[in-house]
Parts: C-alpha cells; structure tokens; sequence
C-alpha cells in the first residue's frame, strides 16, 4: 500500500509538544565525577530530588543471584556518621517531604519530594545516605528478616511468580534471568561485610547522578549541589562484566501449577536492544497491537472471539536484548485456544493492516505520554533521570519522537516478521492446579491556581472550572453519588459494572469505535467507581475538546448497553474477583469486609462476588442509572488549558439535558461490627497476613480529620509502629493502617504481612501500638511529623488537572464547597494528642475489633 504523510492532527500534536522538548534542561560533571542534571519548574511550590546509582542486580558479580543491590537500598536509610536511622525519616518528614527508593535490574534510585523552601533538607540527607551511611550490623539482620518476607510475598503473588518465571526461561546467560529481590537461599548467605564492600565500590560519585526538578532559583541551587555533592573524592571504579544473550534459536515453554483461580499466560519474543534501529518500530507495533480497547489483539481476542478477559502487550528494551512481552488473562479452558487464536492472528498480519489512522493513534499515544511525564516535578525528574542513566542521552525524547514519526506500515510489517518469529518465542503458563494436572503434564498553602469556579445550573447540576495554562492538558471530570448504599440488596459490584459499561456501546459507537476515536488522539476515557460514587474521566490534548465532550455526552445521555459487550465486561468482573482472590492481601481485606459489615451492603467490595455479579442483567444497569443519572446528583468539572468563552456554555448545553430530580437516601446506617473476636482462614501461601479492623468516622464526620492523622501515624517509614515492627523486631515485610470510607462511617483497620512463625508477636505489636495512643504517650515532635507530612502530600497531590478536577468534583458530590481543600491544613493542624488519645480510645477498642489471619495458618 501507498505510505502517506503523517495527518493534520498528528502535525498539531507535534507543534504542540515541540515547546516541552525544548524546555530548558542543565547538564554539567562535577569534578568528582558525579553528573548533575537539573530542570527547573514554576508550576508548584515543589522539588524532586533524586540520586541514580548506576548500579543494579545485573552488576552484583560474585553476589550475583543475591540481590545484593537491593539488600543495600533497604539498608542505606538505617544510619549515617551524622545520623541515627530513624532520624533520616524523621527529619525528611518534619520538612514535609517524601522519601523512597526503589532497585531495578541497572540502577538503584533514591529520591525525596518536598516542598521547594525545604530543598536543603533533601539535598543534605540524600548526601548524607548516599556518601556515609554505616550499616550497621543489627540492622543488617532485622533488614534480612523484612526482605525475607518480601520474597515470600513475591512468591505468594501470581502475576510476579509468571514474570519471574518468564524472565528465567527467556533469558539464559543475561543477568536478566536472576530476580532483582534475589533468590531466597543466595540472598541468606550475605553479610555485612559482602554489603559493606559492595556498597563502598559502587557507590562513589564518578557512578552517580544527581536529577533536581522543580522551584528553585538556578545559582543558588548549584552551590547547594557543590556543597552538598562536591566534597566526596572521585574513585577507581571496576567494570563489570555483562554476558551477552545468544540469539534464541527455538521456542520455550514452562508451565505453573499454582493455587490460582483464572489461568495466566506470558508470551516474550526476544527482540533488540534500547539502542537498535528497530526498537522504535517495535514500540510502535506494541501500541498498536495491545496498547488499549481498540487495540488490535484486544478487538480480536476479548472482543470478537471472546477467548481473553485481558490482553496487552510491552516492548522491554532496556540494554542490549529485549522482550516483546504479551500478558493473557483468561479462564483455564480457553488457555489453548487463546494462545493458539494470539500466535495465529499476528503472524497472519500483513502491511494492508496496519492503516495510516493506527499508526497515527500509536504515534499520538506516544506524544501524550511525553506530557503525562511532565505533570509533576518528580515526573520530570524521573523522566531526565531514565535518558541520562538508562539511554545514556538527555535529548533522547526528541530524537525518539522524531523517528517514531516516520514509521509506515512496511517498516511495522517488516519487524513483525523479522523479530515476532516462533524461534524466538517464550511462553510461560501459570494454570489452576486442577486444571493443570488434568489437561497436562508545616507547610505553605498551595496557590490560588487550585481554585475552582463553581456554577449550579437551573436544573440543580454543578459544573466546575478551572483554567491551568502551564501544559498543553485538559482533563473532564463527571462524577454522581453511586455504590453498594444505592445498589440494592444482591446488587454489589452494579456500580462498577454501570461504570464501566458507560465507556463502552453508545447509540452512535461501538464500543470498538469509542476506544478507536479516543485512543487515535492519544487521549484517555475512563471510569472509576467506588464505596460511595461513580464517574467518568477524559484528558485529552486541547486540540480535541470536541471529541471528548461528544464520547461524554453519548456515554450518558446515548448508552447502549449492547448484550454482547455486557457479558463479556460481566466476566471480566468476574475473572477481576477471581484474580483478587488469587491474593492473599486482596482476599484478607475482601475477608475482612464480610465480617466486619455483617449485612452492611459494605461487607462487599465495589467489585461485587461471584454470587452478586451473577445476577446481573442488563435491566439492571438501565434501572440503575435512571436511578442516579439525576440533575441534582450531577456534578462536571474541568481542568486545564481552554477558552472559557468557547468552552463553557457547551458544558451548561450537556448539563441542561439531564433530567431533573434527586437520589434519595438510602438511610442506611452501620451500627457495630458483625463478627467481633479473632477468626483465622487458611490459604495454601508462605506468609500470613494479620488484619485488626474498628469502626470509624465517616468522611463528613467530625473525626474525619483525627483518622487521617491517626492513619498516617500508625503508617510511614518513621512511624513507631514500623519503627518497633519491621526495624526492630523484623516481624513483618509491610505494616500500615489504612481505611475503608462511607460518607458517615469507616472501617479502620491495620495491616502485615508477616510469617506463619510470627504472625503472634505482630498481633501484640498491634494492641500495643494501639495501647500506646489511648494512653496519651504520642511525642508532640512525632504528632508535627504526621501532620507537616499530610500536608506536604496534599499539596503534592494537586499537580494534575485529574488530581484537582477528582478532588473539586468529588467534594460537590458530597456535599462539600469545591475548594474545601483550603481548609485541610487548618483541620490537620487543630488535631491534637488528646484528640489521638480520644480517638484510640473510641474507636479503637477491644470490644470492637475483628481480628483476622489469612495464610499459612
């Protein structure tokens, strides 16, 4: 076929991206050694530092198969020359930072997000860690606990076990077969010494590089990083020596037999390298083929033939060799079939297939993900980081655009065929063990900027605005009071069901269609849904308003609710119950509902059961949205760059044809926990998971407010519950508090993940913890912590146009001013010790409690 020019819409696209590729970006080497790269942003009053090692599982040498790298991450925050452990926590958080850190296969990332007046604190304690830390011998042995656990929940979870799995099948000499986290028995072997040798020959500066992103001024901001960076000496740094992958020459398989309910499946071809010419092909034939609903394996395989509950698929280029990844999710019975359907359809593939508008659409998608990585400074940062150490070329994004966009169909044809071959195929199935044995072998305020303008409309709707000019965005936002209070008795999971089926069949598209329309302009069209609301969401580049505002208008005033595309969303809801329950966590919180809601319609997830969505039909959903699609439960809120003179009377046009009226109170009210006591569920897995659940206040409740600091008490890097938990004792992998939220009432709840051994000691630790609020013994120094850290994270959270228009609208939905976000810090900052203590003592107590342990029990 004839290769036409790149469309119009395309070319706008690009003029409107090219300013972002453009943006000023610093790059210069200390004399150290040590790379700085730096990117200034106006748009908050935020910064984002981070520090890339250049150092990950694949350069660990004679520890090889360890996971020494990652071992080393977790140790690097337990104590410095100048620092005590828990003081580097502490001291990030009373600036109301954020900090973490994360190891993959070639580097090992550190990183603190904090308010901009506070930069030197980031600056000083990533330093600090990085250059002096002591890793203390103790520490090195609560912290080999913690990661023990960690592997175990690796190995309790289906979808890293298949990863795993595929990555040790497909590559056979690459030091990408061995797992991060490391192998259990490899990883036990290591001592402090082993860490400490590690850690002083990888980590000097000349193997370093400094990311800042965000508020600063640029002079002063480099003598910060001469003063806090230029002091360590550059050092001899040893090569490590990378085997290459022969190219693979004939298929593999490998088959898992797991204790699991829906069948997955993990096909790789081996494909090139970061830096090969065909890598930015194959990225686009990776888009095109499983990247969305109207992707092409998705039209096929879930749509039409109805063999998949999910397809998708990835390009993993990294280094030197790649994987061309596509995950199946699908019922045990169709696992052949649809194996057999994926294989066949893409290697019968020709050139006519590929038109001009997919490879637009895969091309467009490409482009926007160019903005969404620039929506907050650790985004940005993030993103510099990734072309600096991994492409090793901070222009990298330009350049790569600039090929993508030449691309044809010859060129997506010729890469199927040369990289997509049999030969080069892994596949790894994880199978149902029946299945498988039958059929085989104090912080500022944010901005005025976060303000919203507020309208209420003659038929009782809300609409919201709010102009942001800062990148070429815009997000729409519609949001009414939905969940299981409005469902009806048998009902659960309608709402999301409803949700869903909104992005689908309209009286005017298929759901092909819509996918196609929103999808071919880069843009995203979802739902979201949950214990009290439902809604739909669509960012799109400026340029395409129109579109959005039609695919949002038919989605609620045309549905069509096509029987076809009702059953297949009705199993894939299905086979999602089924993959939470393949979970040990999600299947404990799922647990944990039943029994604390008794006959609550919250004692069922949004999700629904097995047994509620079963009933489902299709009157239902009509019913249903009759029900709630009323002017007064209807609330549209938008974000970003438009013209309020075009814009604006078009969303009061979609908002005056919905019909009048209002949803009535359900009334109902949870009085008291169903099934209080201490209940234990066995699940074939190695770790066992202790959940401890109490009532609590309700979003619009007055203690709303003393939860949130109760909640990020009990939880964080320098909570003392962690502190005494995970740090100290090596109980337990993860150990949180964390919320269920009605409008007037909650379930509050802890959460470890801890060993079949231990799993008692964590449940002391809980009540201790608990004991220690109620009796009025939380450190003032500890209370400013958690309050400086929920602040600090709610003005991080309002980067995005999606952030702001979710929070606006949501807000309105219940009752509450657009903008209420301005007095959240006032509401954190009036929670006091006594409010804590009062708070333990009301909510927290023993009659109240249901205990549960799932797992190994």
């Amino acid at each position: 076929m004839s290769e036409s020019p790149r469309s119009r819409s395309f070319e706008a696209s690009q003029e409107l991206i090219a300013p972002l590729l453009k943006e000023k970006v610093d790059r210069y080497v200390l004399p150290n050694g040590l790379t700085v790269v730096m990117k200034p942003s106006k748009a908050a009053a935020v910064c984002s530092v981070q520090v890339w090692v250049k150092t990950g599982s694949i350069h660990e040498g004679k520890h090889l198969g360890a996971g020494i790298s990652h071992f080393l991450e977790h140790m690097l925050f337990k104590g410095t020359t100048h620092r005590a452990g828990r003081e580097i926590s502490e001291t990030v958080q009373s600036a109301g930072g954020y900090i973490n850190a994360y190891t993959t296969f070639d580097r090992t990332v550190y990183y603190i997000d904090i308010p901009s007046e506070n930069v030197d604190v980031a600056l000083d304690v990533l330093s600090d860690a990085i250059f002096h830390s002591t890793l203390p011998e103790d520490e090195v042995e609560k912290e080999r606990e913690v990661i023990q656990r960690e592997i175990d929940m690796g190995e309790d979870d289906p979808d890293s076990k298949l990863t795993k799995a595929l990555f040790e099948t497909a590559f056979r000499s690459h030091h990408y077969r061995y797992p991060i986290i490391g192998y259990k028995e490899v990883f036990s072997q290591l001592n402090r010494d082993d860490l400490f040798a590690y850690y002083k020959s990888r980590y000097v500066p000349n193997n370093m590089v400094l990311v800042i992103s965000g508020d600063y001024i640029e002079t002063s901001m480099k003598a910060k990083v001469e003063k806090y960076f230029g002091a360590e000496s550059r050092q001899s740094l040893s090569p490590v020596l990378l085997t290459n992958e022969p190219a693979q020459l004939a298929s593999r398989a490998r088959e898992l037999l797991e204790d699991v309910q829906v069948t997955r499946i993990g096909l790789g071809y081996q494909v090139p390298g970061l830096t090969h010419e065909d890598t930015p092909i194959l990225d686009t034939l990776s888009i095109i083929l499983g990247h969305g609903h109207s992707s092409l394996l998705n039209l096929r395989l879930r749509e039409e033939k109805r063999l998949v509950h999910n397809i998708d698929s990835t390009n993993w280029t990294p280094g030197s060799v790649g994987v061309f990844y596509l995950s199946l999710l699908c019922d045990p019975d169709k696992s052949e079939l649809s194996v057999a359907e994926t294989l066949s359809f893409i290697e019968g593939l020709q050139v006519e297939d590929f038109s001009e508008e997919l490879i637009d659409k895969a091309i467009r998608q490409l482009l926007v993900s160019e903005v969404n990585a620039r929506k907050t400074v650790s985004g940005q940062a993030s993103r510099l980081g990734a072309a600096e150490v991994v492409v090793g070329d901070i222009g990298y994004a330009g350049n790569y655009l600039k090929t993508v966009s030449r691309v044809t169909a010859s060129d997506l044809h010729r890469v199927l065929k040369k990289w997509l071959r049999s030969d080069r195929l892994t596949k790894v199935a994880m199978n149902p063990k029946e299945e498988g044995e039958a059929g085989s072998n104090d912080v500022a305020s944010a901005g005025s900027g976060l303000e919203f303008n507020e309208s209420k409309q003659e038929n009782g709707s809300a609409l919201l605005w709010r102009k942001d000019d800062r990148l070429p965005n815009l997000h729409f936002r519609f949001v009414m009071q939905a969940g299981s209070l409005f469902e009806g008795p048998n009902k659960q999971g309608l709402t999301s069901l409803l949700a869903t089926m909104l992005t689908k069949d309209t009286e005017h598209r298929t759901s092909a269609e819509v996918a196609a329309a929103i999808e071919g302009v880069g843009g995203n069209f979802y739902e979201f849904s949950g214990n009290n609301s439902l809604g739909l969401a669509l960012e799109i580049l400026p340029s395409d308003v129109d579109l959005a505002l039609d695919l949002l208008e038919q989605a609620l005033l045309h549905p069509k609710f096509d029987e076809t595309t009702f059953a297949i969303e009705k199993e894939a809801q299905v086979a999602t119950i089924k993959e939470q329950e393949d979970d040990i966590v999600s299947a404990g919180r799922r647990e944990l509902r039943r029994k604390f809601f008794g006959e609550h319609p919250f004692s069922i997830s949004g999700s629904g059961s097995l047994d509620t969505i079963a009933g489902l039909e299709v009157a239902d959903l009509k019913s249903f949205l009759k029900k709630i699609f009323v002017s007064e439960n209807a609330c549209l809120a938008v974000s970003g760059q438009f013209n309020e003179t075009e814009l604006l009377p078009k969303l009061e046009r979609f908002l005056a044809h919905i019909d009048q009226g209002e949803v009535e109170n359900p009334g109902l009210t949870f009085r008291k926990p169903a099934e209080t006591g201490s209940h234990r569920k066995s699940m074939d897995r190695h770790q066992a998971v202790v959940f401890h659940a109490y009532p609590g206040p309700g979003l619009k409740d007055d203690d709303f407010y003393v939860s949130e600091v109760a909640d990020e008490l009990f939880s964080g890097m320098s909570s003392v519950l962690f502190e005494r938990v995970r740090e100290e004792l090596s109980l337990a992998y993860f150990v949180r508090s964390s919320r269920i939220i009605g409008l007037d009432t909650a379930m509050f709840f802890f959460c470890a993940g801890s060993s079949p051994e231990r799993y008692g000691e964590v449940i002391q630790e809980l009540v201790r913890e608990r004991d220690r609020v109620a009796n009025g013994e939380v450190e003032e120094s500890e209370l400013t912590r958690c309050k400086t850290r929920l602040k600090a994270a709610r003005r991080m959270g309002m980067q995005t146009n999606a952030a702001c228009a979710g929070q606006a609208a949501m807000n309105v939905t219940y009752g509450l001013p657009a903008n209420d976000w301005r007095n959240y810090d006032e509401r954190i900052e009036a929670v006091g010790i006594k409010d804590l203590q009062r708070f333990a003592t009301h909510y927290l107590n023993d009659a109240a409690r249901v205990e549960l342990v799932i797992g190994a029990v």
